[in-house]
This record gives C-alpha cells, structure tokens and sequence, in this order.
C-alpha cells in the first residue's frame, strides 16, 4: 500500500502560482505528480475571501495548525481523573455512555474539561488497546460489540418503524406518568448474544415484569411479551415504548395482540426510556454479562422480578414498585364498585 505524503512547501507554493494562472486542477495535479483529489481537497481547506485565490504560507499555517491539534492529548486519556470517573460508572453503575455524559453536563456546567460527549466515551472504550481493561468496558456497554457498527447503516437497517409511531407523537399524558398502564420495554442478551429475557416496567408505578424468551428474533420476542402482557389487566396494557431493536418488527401484531399502542424512541436516545435502562442495570446483579439465559425458567425470572419490585424506591415517596401497583389496582376496583 502507498504511503500517503502531505504537501511540501514548494508544492503548495506551485499550486498558488498554477492556481493564479488558472490552471486547472487535473493539470496541476499531473505536474506535482499527485492526485487531482489531493489538490481539490488542499484548496477547498485553505479557501481564502477572495475568489479563485489559494496562498501558500496561509495554507501551510492552517496546516501546521491541525497538526498540533491532533497531537494535543485526548480528553478522555486513560489514566486522567475523567477517565477512572467515566470508567466507574461504566463498569460499576452500570450507566450507559448517554447518562454519564449527561450527568457530567448537569455536576459542570462550567468546566468543559469536566465533561465529555456520549461519542467521546465510546471512541475511547473501542479505541483502548486491548487487553482486560477494554474488554471489561466494552462488556458493560448495554450491547456488547468488540468493534462499533456505522450509525448510518444500523439507521437504515432499521427503518421499519413508521413516522406516526415515533416518540416525538406520544401523548404528553404518557410522558408525566399520570396515568398506569404505560410500559418501557428491551430485551437484555446473554452470552454471545444467543440468548435473551424481555424487561418492561411499568412507568408509573416502576413495576417490573421480566418474560423468557425462547430466542432473539421478533417472533419470539412477540411471544414471550403477549404471554406475559395477556396476564395483565386490560387497563394495564395501554402503550409500549421501545428501542428500535430488530426484535420488534412484528410491532403490528403485537400491538392487535395486546390491543396497546407501542412507541419507538429515537435512535440511541436511551434516556427517552429512562426507567427501562435503569431497570436493565439493577437486573444485572441477578442476570449478569456472559451469562447463559437460555436455562433460565419463567419461574425463576418472577423471583427476581419480586425482588426487584419489593425494593423501596425514592422516586416513589419510597414505597415499593409492588405498592405502588397494588395501590393502582385497588383505586381501579373501587372506581369500577362506584360506576
């Protein structure tokens, strides 16, 4: 493979003189022996006001300039007091990337070098040499890769769900919790992405109800969400908001199914299912990474989904999820003894 050479000082200086004669850029290209995509790019970075014009000591500056900013150390360096802090709540805390970046911005609102973006802190976990390290951040990521995928391919790869579905259309009553019966749903995978268990947790009342599944394709995540949404009261199944995962292309059948209405968050907005990513974290102290969840029975998973549900949460006045449902279910009988 050829190794690429920047632009010398006398290239530049030959395509300001060329450039001035109006020569054009594939005959100036022939003449420095270069490609005529090298010459279009050096001149549409060092435009300058003046049209049809290329200087050579300006272009040779800005160039320098871009070398030394590449060279300045990264934000997120291994080792730095930002990277052991995003580290921890990776791996400890179990967040996502979304909510460490997030809650940076709300702890230094006024000191950029506290904070980082999303973006930055995957292109530092799949660009860390490899080792225990990496692979220990990469498995606490919410879906396991060794290497990134391409945004605009997964988008497009997943362009199945329908503008009128969107989140942005949910009725404001589902996003104040006002009202039960309004579910946040995912599916967490288990070694090697082979095997899964559907989470949904109900937004008001963060009541969690955990479904086996028999595989990860969108005919047995339809099966094992209507059969454990079929034991919920009818009043309890008005919405489902899900990711864009693969697994819900059957979402028409099972909206007619479960007679609810299923929203899909933008992409990798996982905050816009906020209760659901918090809920997949806790679950990973009963279900954990690299596990094998093929063995796990429906039986076991309501064990734990109990567990979780009898936990006192402060978002509820610390009432349990499992008190705060039951007190729904008897506000609902006793309005149903009064009409």
């Amino acid at each position: 493979m050829t190794n690429y050479k920047h632009l010398s000082a006398e290239e530049r200086a030959v395509i300001m003189i060329e450039k001035a004669r109006n020569t054009s850029v594939r005959a100036i290209a022939r003449l420095l022996g270069r490609s005529a995509s090298t010459i279009t790019r050096e001149l549409a970075r060092n435009r300058t006001e003046a049209p049809r014009c290329y200087d050579a000591t300006s272009a040779a500056r800005a160039y320098r300039t871009r070398r030394e900013r590449s060279r300045r150390q990264a934000k997120l360096a291994a080792g730095s007091t930002l990277y052991w802090r995003v580290h921890h709540d990776l791996v400890y805390r179990c967040w996502s990337p979304q909510q460490i970046a997030a809650r940076l911005r709300e702890m230094h609102p006024d000191n950029p070098e506290q904070r980082v973006s999303h973006e930055t802190i995957y292109a530092a976990i799949y660009t860390h040499p490899r080792g225990g390290l990496k692979q220990t951040m990469i498995e606490a990521l919410r879906q396991e890769k060794p290497v990134r995928g391409n945004a605009r391919k997964t988008l497009a790869r997943k362009s199945f769900v329908p503008e009128e579905l969107r989140i942005v259309h949910r009725p404001e009553a589902i996003e104040t919790r006002q009202w039960p019966g309004h579910w946040e749903g995912d599916l967490i995978k288990g070694a090697f992405n082979r095997s899964c268990v559907g989470t949904l947790v109900e937004r008001k009342t963060r009541f969690v109800v955990l479904c086996r599944m028999d595989g990860c394709t969108a005919e047995d995540a339809l099966e094992g969400f209507t059969r454990q949404m079929k034991k919920l009261p009818a009043f309890l199944r008005e919405s489902l908001t899900y990711d864009r995962g693969s697994e819900m292309t059957c979402h028409v059948e099972l909206a007619e199914r479960l007679n609810l209405d299923i929203w899909f968050a933008d992409p990798y907005a996982p905050w816009q299912r906020g209760s659901n990513e918090n809920t997949n974290g806790l679950l990973r102290q009963f279900l954990p990474k690299g596990m094998d969840l093929s063995g796990v029975t429906q039986m076991q998973l309501n064990d734990i989904a109990k567990l979780m549900n009898g936990r006192p949460r402060q978002t509820l006045n610390w009432k349990t999820p499992e008190e705060a449902m039951a007190m729904e279910l008897a506000a609902t009988g006793l309005a149903k003894r009064c009409t």
